[in-house]
């Protein structure tokens, strides 16, 4: 397993600068930031330039105002559209793939009014012709779709890693667990993640808090063992908050993970 830290939690001006930083303290790769309004098209110049000077950033997520399951059909095909132009990004950098939610903080049957405006079967309608768009898209591109399970309160639609499989209908259709999510979400982290160990592309961590690894109550030990034990090999990329400076943070928490690995 590998490590990664989302571009926006390191110090530096460029991703030469932050790549730099990220290896000086213990990580292995960055995770990009996909935009909304083909923003991430836009920088392609610079991704060029920075995989030419030996940066590794093999994912993208997704950090748009709308996503693949919006209510809104117009909201729905640009996302679609987004998703499609940063699967074309990335496959032209040679990575891996891009990742996204059902939606984020859409609807959340936890809050008022409780039901939402669409049943659970149009919910599964929307989500597999979107996906079955971007599985066929990926393919083309030598890349993967990455579906990610979100927690109650911030996505109604697909919270586990179970419910996430149940999309792959391709061999483009992958999941990513969040180690976040999962602890609201999933009765055995553990066996969830044996269960679903062939669909698994991806890994985002941060602690029960949010914050940076170390600072919760999570089992790294078990899960990063489990992790092993499955053959998954991919990436842990670090999603969340920091509690402190991340000159200091950072190395610290690439420190704490690598203990278990």
């Amino acid at each position: 397993m590998k490590l990664a830290v989302q571009e926006q939690l390191l110090p530096g001006r460029t991703l030469q600068e932050k790549y730099a930083f990220a290896v000086d303290a213990g990580f292995d790769a960055i995770e990009l930031r996909g935009k909304g309004d083909f923003h991430f098209a836009g920088r392609l110049t610079e991704l060029k330039r920075a995989l030419a000077d030996g940066v590794v950033m093999p994912t993208v997520c997704v950090d748009m105002p709308h996503f693949i399951g919006d209510f809104d059909r117009a909201r729905r095909k640009d996302a679609i559209q987004q998703l499609r132009s940063q699967l074309s990004v990335i496959g032209e950098l040679g990575g891996i793939g891009v990742m996204t939610p059902a939606s984020w903080g859409q609807f959340s049957r936890r809050l008022p009014p409780f039901e939402p405006p669409r049943s659970a079967a149009e919910d599964r309608e929307v989500l597999t012709e979107a996906l079955g768009i971007l599985g066929e898209h990926a393919q083309r591109n030598g890349v993967l779709i990455m579906l990610e399970p979100l927690n109650r309160y911030e996505n109604h639609m697909v919270n586990t890693l179970a419910e996430a499989v149940s999309y792959c209908a391709m061999d483009s259709i992958r999941i990513v667990g969040d180690t976040y999510h999962m602890n609201i979400e999933e009765d055995d982290p553990c066996r969830s993640l044996a269960e679903a160990a062939p669909y698994l592309a991806h890994m985002q961590i941060s602690e029960s808090n949010r914050n940076q690894p170390g600072t919760g109550h999570l089992d790294w030990g078990a899960q990063l063992a489990t992790l092993d034990a499955v053959g998954f090999d991919g990436y842990l990329a670090l999603e969340c908050r920091l509690r402190g400076e991340p000159e200091i943070v950072l190395p610290e928490t690439a420190a704490f993970v690598r203990k278990y690995l």
